[in-house]
């Protein structure tokens, strides 16, 4: 039974006759009869007999009241929940960033999303930017922070979202010259995290003393001085407090892009570039297939 069936159903019987059912629906009555009629015979029943008092439900009217009703009911719920996902009071939006990211900015980004959107659930994914990326093609998240390039003929776009300064960071009682050249980097035994593919093609392969599968883990190795690493600036203020920071010579910035898949953004992903000073009005690369809708946001820096 379609809900619309149902809902003049139970206005017939509300009201006990077609006339006043088809007046509080703001129906023509020859439009309302007819669709009680058809639903008879979609259900095969009588559903009213007539009665001094008007239209009185069958014993397969009364029947159908309950289940009416619960059809009615269903769809009410799910148009408010429609209603709070669009004015993003509801909803969901699932976030995936490579690890350095996931420390610095995500945590940021997502308090300002809360903040903005308290009753959106963020759900937030790690993995290498071959990772996240092939999670946002196949739509197992709605955006994506990556430090990767685009691949060839990349479909997603790719927002510029500045770059985190890298600093050695470390527990151990190393004589370290700030900043410290890149170029002597060499001598100094490094915690690193599997799948860092940018630190490697920026640095080729350091002296990795620790190679560690979590972040978590990391900040526990440096805090016991098993070696230094080369991470964010804010992020190592955040977790190894106590820590000595190094800068590089020349400086060193991790990029920060932030992609989602081309098309009309849902509101959600739209707050999110919002929250992060971005815009889609100027993705990169830019090309007709990765082009966000014109006019939504601005590009950020």
């Amino acid at each position: 039974m379609e809900p619309r069936a149902a809902e003049y159903f139970l206005a017939v019987v509300e009201h006990g006759g077609v006339t006043r059912a088809a007046q509080a629906l703001y129906l023509a009555q020859p439009s309302l009869s007819e669709a009680i009629r058809r639903l008879e015979e979609e259900l095969g029943v009588v559903l009213f007999e007539r009665s001094g008092r008007g239209l009185v439900p069958t014993p397969a009217g009364r029947a159908l009241v309950e289940p009416a009703r619960r059809i009615v009911a269903d769809v009410e719920r799910a148009r408010r929940t429609v209603e709070e996902v669009v004015a993003l009071r509801a909803g969901e939006l699932v976030v995936a960033a490579v690890p350095a990211l996931a420390v610095d900015p995500l945590p940021e980004l997502a308090a300002a999303l809360r903040r903005r959107l308290p009753g959106v659930r963020l759900v937030l994914l790690d993995g290498t930017a071959e990772g996240v990326e092939a999670d946002l093609r196949a739509g197992r998240c709605e955006v994506a922070l990556t430090d990767g390039p685009p691949a060839d003929r990349d479909p997603l776009c790719r927002h510029d979202a500045g770059g985190r300064e890298i600093v050695l960071v470390t527990a151990g009682a190393e004589e370290l010259p700030d900043p410290l050249p890149r170029s002597r980097l060499a001598e100094v035994p490094l915690v690193t995290e599997l799948g860092d593919s940018w630190l490697r093609a920026e640095l080729g392969e350091p002296r990795t003393a620790v190679e560690c599968a979590h972040r978590q883990a990391l900040w526990e190795l440096v805090a016991a001085g098993a070696g230094a690493a080369l991470v964010s600036r804010a992020g190592a203020a955040r977790e190894l407090p106590g820590a000595r920071t190094v800068g590089l010579d020349p400086p060193l910035h991790r990029p920060v892009v932030v992609a989602h898949r081309p098309g009309p953004l849902s509101p959600a992903v739209a707050a999110f570039l919002e929250v992060a000073g971005l815009g889609c009005g100027d993705p990169q690369p830019r090309a007709a297939t990765n082009a966000c809708p014109a006019g939504e946001s601005r590009r950020g820096s």
